[in-house]
């Protein structure tokens, strides 16, 4: 009993001198540690002095807006909506649920597109960002000549009817050439177009995975296994057709060549 009374003395003897030498270095460290600033920061609204002050405060907002609004950019006027709802409904057909996982399949997509826009992102390039970084051309110009490429690569794709619907919804005058079509006309029907070509390019991936789960689920109806999932067992021999047909050649060689 002593023993644990004279423990008890001795860890609190070493408690108090543990905080005594915490109080008398703890100024000492305060005083050594250099002092950091701390920034104030201001958002606020003022008068502007003149109208180019206002000026360059909408062009800041418009370049800020732009910029968050870059990947739908890129999504809409570009192949990308093509190869992402194609890549999907592969995934979709095969049954294999979340293989290969949405990263994957979002950057072959995005690998995709810069192979099959590369030559019109040149154009981009060499006509429009290099002059106006050199001071050339001014940003307007620049604009105007980068959309040119584009708007080549958009009517490429771009059906009649759906340009022509959208012309007719806009009530805008007949156009008499490409040039005539606004780009807020061009890019809905460009995507409208996209949308109808991916589903015809999924409806044909999708029959012969069809075949096969007909196929496997009338060979278990007749073998009298009606609780056994058709999926299950026709899963494996849609992976290995896929296998060997070299299916992800075929589906990105046509994804390829279908922009051609």
């Amino acid at each position: 009993m002593s023993r644990h009374v004279n423990y008890l003395k001795t860890c609190k003897y070493h408690v108090w001198l543990l905080a005594i030498g915490l109080a008398v270095a703890f100024p000492l460290i305060a005083e050594a540690a250099p002092l950091i600033p701390i920034p104030n920061v201001n958002i606020g609204v003022e008068q502007a002095n003149s109208p180019q002050d206002t000026a360059l405060s909408l062009q800041v907002l418009l370049t800020l807006t732009v910029l968050s609004l870059a990947p739908s950019i890129l999504i809409m006027m570009t192949s990308f909506t093509r190869i992402i709802i194609v890549l999907s409904f592969l995934r979709s057909a095969m049954g294999t649920q979340q293989m290969p996982p949405n990263q994957i399949l979002v950057g072959l997509a995005l690998f995709l597109t810069f192979f099959t826009m590369s030559p019109y992102f040149d154009q981009v390039n060499k006509g429009a960002l290099q002059p106006m970084l050199t001071g050339a051309i001014t940003q307007e110009t620049a604009m105007t000549e980068a959309m040119k490429p584009m708007r080549e690569f958009m009517f490429k794709q771009t059906r009649e009817n759906d340009l022509a619907l959208f012309v007719n919804l806009s009530e805008t005058p007949r156009p008499n050439s490409p040039e005539d079509v606004p780009t807020s006309v061009l890019i809905p029907s460009f995507v409208i177009s996209e949308l109808k070509t991916a589903f015809q390019i999924g409806f044909l991936i999708y029959i012969p995975f069809i075949v096969i789960d007909m196929v496997v689920a009338s060979t278990l109806m007749a073998m009298g296994m009606m609780m056994v999932p058709p999926v299950m067992i026709s899963l494996p021999f849609k992976i290995l057709l896929f296998i060997l047909v070299d299916g992800w050649h075929l589906i990105v060689r046509s994804l390829v060549t279908s922009f051609n």
